[in-house]
């Protein structure tokens, strides 16, 4: 380790000192986010400037903060599992009502694919605003080599149908799919789930003794499941910090100046959706600006980490603790929004590719002929996405190759992938915590004195009190 890299920890430790002093004085959880946020931008952009994006210095020290923000999100994802366990178990054995279970799952879904078809009319918005096209775009030897490893990966995404889709849901080995062994693992674990629930309320009256024994037994498993969940939330300031320092300083500044134009479309479309969810939101009876101040720190997590299920612990305490949402509702609309109708990764993303894609096989892109059936392979994209996984790229495979468009033109954006991937991750949550709000709200299930509350107060007194 040279001395550079150490003088770059050292202020590093610095920051992680200056936040865990805040934690310790008690500021906001949503403050200490912010602060650890903008921190990281600084840091990352000096880092930047002094020693260069690829330098060995910077590929040093991301290397260590790596150490900080990749284990946080690891910690995140080790309770993904056990959270979404006890909890839908623990709501079922409440609800005792399998109509009221369907109502929450169809309500759920519906609105992340409705969401989804909406984000891909705006995607194509933004892809005509901005003019974006492929042609005359020169593929480099890199890029080819990419194009020719997305035709590989489409073996798989043209296998994706509807059945075999909804099989994979179905755990074969429950305990195999807990170790999320498979792509569909986290909604697989929320079958079995839904499926023990269902099971102990049918001995409710046969057997009151061992039901009551069982949900003794989830009620204290999900008492321990949110301790460890709490402790692990007060990481949140330094996993935000390190992993937005370690984004910036390795992101390529002439990468993203080159597609600058498919960077700001792309953002503007990310807001304007985010805008949607704002709207929804207000149409249900509740104040947007508390609700944006409320999940604050998760779309910042989202942000910077870019992984949809990792950030379901939080997204589930955000939605209980914040805004009045019960543990049924959030934990299914976080854990089907981690792999169905991601607006992002589902909806902008390929729908703005494959209008610029077009016209270099020689369709014009801005016929109903295109726009419609684009929409619906969209729309089914980001149901079928759940069966393969890899986010954004399956999605953009499924689409392009459903229209017969090149799909190595795909790999002219993975240069600036990352920065992209940020806001479409951050849209993503955003999305499945509006379904979550949404359900809730049709179901007349909202804790409105929790949304009306203090918006720091539920979770840092849990979160300080760890």
């Amino acid at each position: 380790m040279t001395l550079t890299i150490i003088l770059n920890l050292v202020v590093a430790l610095f920051v992680c000192a200056l936040l865990y002093r805040m934690q310790a004085s008690h500021a906001s959880f949503t403050k200490r986010v912010f602060t650890g946020l903008g921190l990281g931008v600084l840091l990352g952009a000096a880092l930047q400037a002094i020693y260069g994006a690829g330098s060995p210095t910077v590929a040093g020290t991301n290397a260590w903060l790596d150490v900080l923000g990749s284990g946080y999100v690891k910690l995140l994802q080790m309770i993904v599992i056990p959270l979404i366990m006890v909890s839908i178990v623990g709501a079922i054995l409440k609800l005792r009502d399998a109509a009221s279970l369907g109502k929450i799952s169809a309500l759920t879904i519906g609105i992340l694919i409705a969401t989804t078809a909406v984000a891909a009319m705006i995607g194509i918005l933004m892809a005509k605003l901005f003019g974006l096209t492929a042609v005359g775009v020169t593929a480099s030897a890199a890029e080819v080599a990419r194009g020719e490893y997305l035709q590989g990966s489409l073996s798989t995404a043209k296998e994706i149908s509807l059945p075999s889709m909804l099989l994979s849901f179905i755990p074969a080995n429950p305990f195999l799919d807990m170790t999320g062994a498979r792509k569909t693992s986290t909604i697989a674990v929320v079958f079995f789930s839904v499926f023990v629930g269902i099971a102990a309320t049918g001995i409710a009256s046969k057997k009151p003794t061992e039901f009551a024994s069982f949900s003794q037994f989830v009620h204290v498993a999900h008492t321990i499941v949110m301790r460890m969940v709490t402790l692990v939330l007060r990481l949140t300031p330094y996993g935000v910090f390190a992993l937005m320092t370690k984004v910036v300083a390795g992101s390529s500044l002439q990468d993203i100046l080159n597609l600058a134009g498919f960077v700001l479309a792309s953002y503007s479309a990310l807001i304007l959706m985010f805008g949607v969810h704002l709207v929804l939101v207000a149409l249900s009876g509740l104040n947007p600006a508390r609700y944006v101040k409320k999940i604050f720190p998760v779309l910042a997590f989202a942000f910077t980490s870019r992984t949809s299920a990792g950030s379901i612990p939080m997204s589930v305490a955000t939605q209980t603790t914040r805004l009045g949402t019960p543990e049924g509702i959030a934990n299914f609309a976080a854990s089907f929004g981690a792999t169905i109708g991601q607006n992002g990764c589902a909806g902008i993303y390929p729908a703005m590719l494959a209008v610029m894609i077009a016209p270099t096989v020689g369709i014009d892109p801005w016929t109903a002929s295109f726009i419609l059936p684009l929409l619906a392979i969209v729309v089914f994209g980001s149901i079928g996405v759940a069966g393969v996984g890899g986010g954004a790229t399956f999605a953009a495979l499924i689409v392009l190759s459903a229209l017969d468009l090149p799909v190595a033109l795909a790999g002219l954006l993975i240069s600036i992938e990352p920065l992209i991937d940020m806001g479409r991750t951050a849209l993503n949550v955003s999305g499945s915590i509006t379904a979550g709000t949404l359900t809730s709200r049709v179901l007349g299930a909202t804790n409105i004195a929790v949304f009306n509350s203090d918006a720091e107060t539920n979770l840092d007194s849990e979160e300080q009190a760890a």
